[in-house]
């Protein structure tokens, strides 16, 4: 039997938090979709993780990283960043130019040569980061937007060992791409590759089209049900699109846990038996949060039954505070949520109520438990794991989802949801409606469908199938 390879994942950030109490230094588990998704395969394969670990020189890492991996089963490695190089790779090209881009928001991108070349040099910075403490029989796995040069670095720095990468966002169409002056440089450092992963089908093809219209010589060998071979420089790299999950098993049995329990009666209590539609989203303008508050705003114009019976539960989680751009959102969302709350507010009963702060695990699994309805609807997104959490939540199998169609996870979970598109907020304000009336019996048809969709391809399926479309050949001597 073949020996499991050590698994090396390398992302932007390390999946942990560090902080300092008084004089006393901490480390704590991250959160968010990666570290949720690729934690416990790490943990399975005694595996490694490569990143920045978001704080400077002076915190005691040597020590803070032993006590991690004890508790953990798994090893990190950091690389260190300057003030300067984050806010030029990071904050610059990765999300001014790379994020609205792919998020089809052309109107939100910075195109700048200088945030282009800090990015480069970052990206070589972790390819030298991996040299040093990976092997020529580890599986190198290199997650998402920030990092796609790394593979190319690598390649120059003499690897010739199977790389894999996967995308966590949406790929653009050529058309789209056609705007940054470096896709050229992009794709071709892509391709280093020797699997690369996308969430959607779409995604892979924008990305095969992509190749072909700006790649001249690259061909597709094969085009499959799951996968497409692509030909590059006598290379043959694998194209596959693998939707990303959640530990479903994890989430069902928290959400019936009696901390969530009694957590989310407390809620009911609060809200007086109103129904809930509940959203959650970090503060993003690709989370289309005006638009729904808009929406929901229409639905109580156009149906009155909905006065007293229901109230919109939406928590913004703080993100990039210091960005004018993302300030001026927040401000946008307080003005929104003021002027419908001091329209429609009546004694004991508040439309909107909105929250701009982080929840801790109990307090976000008790609201996906005790709403009714989930409202997520992002402008783009590459999958949307909030949706998949709130279906896994829904223990009593009362919930209702209302899932942008613009959403990787509409591929999955479309059939029993409620598809809308978020720019139409009629159709929005209808679903919400249409999820307020819906009747016990289809309630819970179409959440037992979510959720055994969302149990039988979990986080566990995700990684086993990505894992194994890369056991192929080496990339041959360049």
């Amino acid at each position: 039997m073949e020996k499991q390879k050590r698994l090396v994942v390398v992302s932007n950030r390390l999946p942990i938090v560090v902080g300092q109490q008084e004089e006393a230094w901490e480390i704590a588990p991250g959160s968010g979709g990666l570290v949720t998704a690729l934690a416990p395969i790490l943990k399975s394969r005694n595996g490694l993780w490569i990143g920045w670990p978001g704080c400077g020189e002076e915190a005691p890492l040597d020590e803070l990283f032993a006590r991690f991996s004890q508790e953990h089963n798994y090893r990190l490695h950091p690389v260190p960043l300057t003030e300067t190089e984050v806010e030029k790779y990071y904050l610059g090209f990765s999300n001014e130019t790379l994020w609205p881009l792919f998020h089809d928001l052309l109107g939100h991108c910075h195109f700048s040569q200088e945030n282009w070349l800090a990015y480069d040099e970052v990206n070589r910075r972790f390819a030298e980061g991996i040299l040093q403490v990976a092997t020529e029989d580890d599986l190198i796995w290199v997650q998402d937007y920030q990092l796609a040069l790394v593979g190319a670095h690598l390649r120059q720095m003499g690897v010739r060992q199977s790389l894999a990468y996967f995308l966590h966002i949406p790929f653009p169409s050529p058309d789209l791409l056609r705007r940054l002056p470096w896709k050229i440089e992009l794709l071709r450092a892509l391709l280093e590759y020797d699997l690369i992963g996308f969430q959607t089908l779409r995604d892979r093809r924008n990305f095969t089209n992509g190749v072909l219209a700006f790649l001249p010589g690259a061909e597709v060998l094969s085009r499959q049900r799951h996968y497409t071979l692509i030909k590059w420089k006598n290379r043959v790299i694998k194209t596959g699109h693998f939707p990303i999950s959640i530990d479903f098993d994890q989430f069902d049995a928290d959400a019936r846990s009696t901390e969530v329990a009694d957590a989310a009666w407390y809620l009911h209590e609060k809200f007086q038996d109103h129904q809930l539609i509940l959203g959650i989203d970090r503060l993003d303008y690709t989370k289309g949060i005006p638009e729904r508050f808009l929406a929901f705003e229409r639905a109580l114009q156009k149906y009155p039954a909905l006065h007293k019976n229901l109230s919109l539960l939406q928590v913004v989680v703080p993100s990039r505070t210091l960005v004018p751009e993302y300030q001026t959102l927040k401000e946008e969302l307080d003005g929104l949520a003021g002027r419908i709350n001091g329209h429609f507010a009546e004694p004991g009963w508040t439309p909107i109520h909105y929250q701009f702060r982080s929840l801790d695990r109990v307090q976000l699994l008790a609201y996906y438990r005790t709403s009714e309805m989930a409202l997520i609807t992002p402008l783009r997104d590459g999958m949307n794991l909030v949706a998949k959490e709130y279906c896994a939540c829904s223990v009593d199998h009362d919930g209702v989802l209302i899932l942008s169609e613009f959403a990787g996870a509409a591929d999955q979970l479309g059939k029993e949801a409620l598809l809308v598109n978020p720019y139409d907020i009629e159709e929005t304000a209808d679903a919400i409606y249409r999820a307020f009336t819906m009747e016990p019996e289809e309630r819970r048809r179409r959440m037992h469908r979510l959720r055994a969709q969302i149990r039988r391809n979990d986080v566990h399926r995700w990684a086993r199938s990505f894992l194994a479309e890369n056991k192929i050949q080496r990339a041959p001597p360049l």
